[in-house]
């Protein structure tokens, strides 16, 4: 059997806005898991548009789409492109588990959940000629999964092809988050056995890894367990975790042991009422500078991201924002325009109110308004997000957050990894068209590399000594230093 499958491209590919380093980050793992269920035997070509173009040319049997809110209409066109070929067409993901009805015409089944225990009965249907026109996930266990179809990845392509997830969902319960509508019916919370995210990741070749799971930290058990086994597996690590994780217990010192070096934070908001408003309980009376504090003591850089646009927000927000993530050292900030997303409770209260403005799926990228807003005005928003967004990463604000640490190397990892992620555009394109992304590996995992406040005096970030850094990327890193300087 021929198997296409799909990643069609966000809308935001064609906004003047679009980075293809960030979208080059990553490679589809959903699909490549659902791919593991597949025979031997079946002709599999998974393809994700942003890092190529699409070959619609071809004439498989059956073609899995996974669809995103803000590629909906794409993910449509090209089901019914494949629909007309007389392929069998599945469409999954968020978007289509929180509107099955709007994605019913364009596909022949659909997908509602995750998809380890229904891919694989809908593959015995369809065997059989018997597909159901929708398949629900009503166990919900990693318990026994087949090892994702790594090969099917085209590892050239992306910056972090060592991405990898070992929990499903997360414990919390935020309003606006797609999180609940996805797992809705079913637990929406649950792990890998440890042994097998262990053995996943030694399958991973390289020593850096990136963790895509919501909350990283969310089940101290099994998080546990998890960094014990990395110990002495040298590999450096991101991931994602709350507040309220890292201020509880010793967990996050046992991560900076296994190789934690960057966490993404959902600081969100500073607002008592807003943090209500979310129910982002986990955030409430929780101190976020000890948070802060903590990690860097242990050399881990933040990634924080807030959300603009809630009902108690200000035009003062969006500066004291960016003046806090630059006095306390927040390495990367990731803003976002408050979006209700079709299925969670935040889209149902505003629906409910009439506060919804438009539809259009395209626009629900968390940069345009979307909602009536409260205190402020729509052009308020969008102006003070794009201004939060140039402020922080102005020169000026990049090296005085560099800094605010105390040991120099982390001063120094602060300015290339802040600087190198948001000043080199052009650098970045160059590299990906020339497709060199594999070679800035060394470089990553140079700057991942453990701080040690022990011996807080001025180290040498990157060094031969350290490790073999290709011809290339050392090219690279000249040019990063270069434009440091005259900058």
């Amino acid at each position: 059997m021929k198997v296409k499958m799909i990643l069609p491209a966000l809308a935001e590919a064609e906004s003047p806005f679009w980075r293809p380093i960030k979208y080059s980050l990553f490679p589809p793992l959903g699909l490549a898991t659902l791919a593991s269920y597949l025979s031997s035997e079946d002709e599999i070509d998974l393809q994700d548009q942003h890092v190529e173009t699409l070959n619609l040319d071809d004439e498989p049997d059956l073609v899995v789409i996974q669809v995103y809110i803000t590629n909906a209409y794409r993910s449509y066109k090209i089901a019914n492109h494949y629909r007309a070929k007389g392929a069998y067409v599945v469409l999954g993901g968020l978007h289509v588990t929180s509107l099955p009805d709007e994605a019913a015409p364009h596909a022949d089944s659909l997908f509602l959940g995750p998809g380890e225990e229904t891919f694989p009965q809908f593959l015995k249907d369809f065997k059989n000629k018997r597909p159901q026109k929708r398949y629900f996930s009503s166990v919900r266990t990693l318990v026994g999964a087949p090892p994702i179809r790594r090969d099917l990845i085209k590892r050239e392509r992306y910056l972090v092809p060592n991405s990898i997830v070992v929990t499903r969902g997360c414990p919390h319960h935020c309003d606006f988050c797609y999180k609940d509508a996805f797992f809705e019916g079913g637990k929406g919370f649950y792990t890998q056995q440890v042994d097998d995210a262990l053995a996943e990741i030694d399958r991973l070749p390289g020593k850096h890894l990136y963790f895509l799971d919501d909350h990283l930290l969310g089940n101290a058990k099994f998080a546990t367990e998890l960094f014990d086994g990395m110990k002495g597996m040298n590999r450096v690590f991101q991931g994602a975790a709350t507040i309220d994780s890292i201020l509880r217990g010793n967990l996050i010192e046992k991560a900076a042991e296994a190789g934690l070096r960057s966490l993404f934070v959902g600081f969100e908001t500073f607002s008592p009422e807003n943090l209500k408003q979310s129910n982002k309980k986990q955030n409430l009376q929780k101190d976020y500078k000890k948070a802060v504090q903590r990690l860097h003591s242990l050399g881990i850089m933040i990634n924080g991201s807030f959300v603009f646009g809630l009902d108690d927000d200000d035009k003062d927000v969006f500066k004291r924002t960016v003046d806090w993530g630059v006095e306390n050292g927040i390495t990367t900030s990731t803003y976002h325009v408050l979006t209700p997303y079709p299925g969670t409770k935040l889209f149902k209260d505003m629906e409910s109110s009439g506060r919804i403005i438009t539809r259009n799926w395209d626009k629900y990228d968390t940069r345009n308004v979307v909602y009536q807003t409260n205190k402020l005005t729509a052009e308020e928003l969008k102006e003070g997000y794009d201004w939060a967004y140039k402020e922080f990463y102005a020169w000026s604000n990049i090296l005085k957050g560099s800094l605010s640490h105390n040991a120099h190397k982390h001063k120094l990892k602060h300015l290339l990894y802040s600087g190198g992620w948001k000043k080199f555009e052009p650098l970045w394109n160059f590299i990906i068209k020339s497709r060199n992304l594999n070679n800035m590996l060394p470089l990553l995992e140079s700057i991942l590399s453990k701080v040690n406040y022990k011996e807080n005096k001025a180290i040498e970030l990157i060094t031969p000594k350290q490790r073999s850094i290709s011809s290339r990327s050392k090219v690279i890193i000249k040019a990063l230093n270069k434009q440091i300087t005259v900058s």
